[in-house]
């Protein structure tokens, strides 16, 4: 009999998140530190938004790209955070959130055998994204002490003729780790000496905590070869609307919106009302949501520091990235352990890529009331691993 499945699906590694999340939800006064959705509803004037296109019938597809109205609001909120002029008919897509904008990236820009550059550890879908679109995966290993920031010298080592995208992931997913202009200035040099283009994830640009964050597409140069790739999920916490965007070259984009038409049609329709108000109204709405994250962030890593547990201070999204080397175990092997005799999940760091292992990811996407709790576990639980 004819084998039904494709060798390269076979070949993708389940995410390595979903394991303890299973487990987790079956453990009763568990507390779950893992998952990197917003803790806080959808603000009420976006939901008002979304509940009023219900009302008035407004049910219909909406074009391939997307509502005109989103994309005309999508151009002004890069104007306005990053100086970066896009046209809204030709150099905008909406699509099912961030995730479906990185895929039919890779699958408009990736011939067979071309490599993909991607740092980690790192958001976990892009490895997959690059394998299935039909790219090598090749990874460069950020470090801590590096602040696990991507350096040009990493760079420059790995670039061959064949290299054709360089997936940029900052603010990072599951570091925190932010880069700078001048960081992102000396990547930016290497990228159009070498003639390749940069994918750059900046679904957490709304969330940093040492001043504003920086496109690299707003560098010189490099509008013509950036796709950027934003949403809605993580800033506006509209996770379940399930609406992202790209705004890159016009003869890019035209590709994905081919490839989107056939696999999509189009992104929801009443996501797409709502994030037109999100994007309009919802900027205080952020503001005080980042600093909730930021008081969070604060004390999570002043907790670190009571209990003599390493961490490099991360400057974006919502995350942070415990180092855990000096106990001789997996990240899966003190995750594995820490959920079983403490009832706290997080992420072993290893399920972001190999660079990740001797790490934990820990979300403060929660109450400060739970992070309170979980973090006298962790200390209880370090304490008796040391005195073991």
């Amino acid at each position: 009999m004819t084998k039904p499945l494709s060798n390269a699906v076979l070949g993708l590694k389940p995410s390595g998140i979903r394991k303890f999340f299973d487990i987790v939800s079956e453990m009763k006064d568990a507390i779950s530190l893992g998952v990197g959705e917003p803790d806080f509803d959808t603000p009420w004037h976006i939901r008002d938004e979304g509940i009023y296109a219900l009302e008035k019938g407004k049910t219909f597809y909406t074009s391939n790209a997307g509502l005109k109205e989103l994309r005309e609001e999508i151009c002004k909120y890069q104007k306005r955070h990053q100086n970066i002029n896009y046209n809204p008919l030709s150099e905008v897509i909406v699509t099912v959130g961030g995730s479906e904008a990185i895929d039919i990236g890779l699958r408009a820009m990736i011939n067979a055998g071309d490599e993909v550059i991607i740092p980690q550890p790192s958001y976990v879908s892009y490895e997959p994204c690059a394998i299935l679109a039909g790219a090598k995966p090749v990874k460069i290993a950020l470090k801590a002490e590096n602040e696990f920031r991507l350096t040009p010298e990493e760079l420059e080592a790995v670039i061959t003729e064949k290299t054709k995208v360089l997936i940029l992931p900052y603010p990072n997913n599951p570091t925190g780790a932010v880069m700078g202009r001048e960081d992102l200035e000396k990547i930016a040099d290497i990228i159009i000496k070498n003639d390749i283009y940069v994918m750059s994830d900046e679904i957490y640009g709304a969330l940093t905590y040492n001043g504003e964050h920086v496109s690299i597409a707003s560098l010189e140069g490099m509008k013509e070869r950036t796709i950027l790739i934003d949403g809605f999920s993580k800033a506006f916490a509209m996770t379940g609307w399930r609406l992202g965007y790209a705004c890159g070259p016009e003869h890019i984009i035209k590709q994905m919106t081919k490839i989107h038409q056939f696999a999509i049609m189009c992104a929801p329709t009443t996501s797409q009302y709502a994030a037109v108000e999100a994007l309009k109204n919802g900027e205080d709405d952020v503001k005080a949501m980042r600093q909730e994250y930021n008081q969070r962030r604060r004390y999570l890593m002043n907790a670190f520091k009571e209990m003599g547990l390493e961490c490099f201070e991360p400057f974006g999204a919502f995350y942070v990235f415990p180092c855990i080397k000096e106990f001789g175990m997996t990240s899966e092997e003190f995750a594995t352990k820490f959920l079983e005799e403490e009832r706290v999940a997080a992420v072993p760091g290893s399920a972001f890529g190999d660079s990740g292992e001797g790490f934990l990811r820990i979300s403060y996407a929660y109450s400060l009331e739970n992070l309170k709790i979980a973090m006298e576990r962790l200390k209880q639980f370090v304490k008796n691993l040391r005195n073991n």
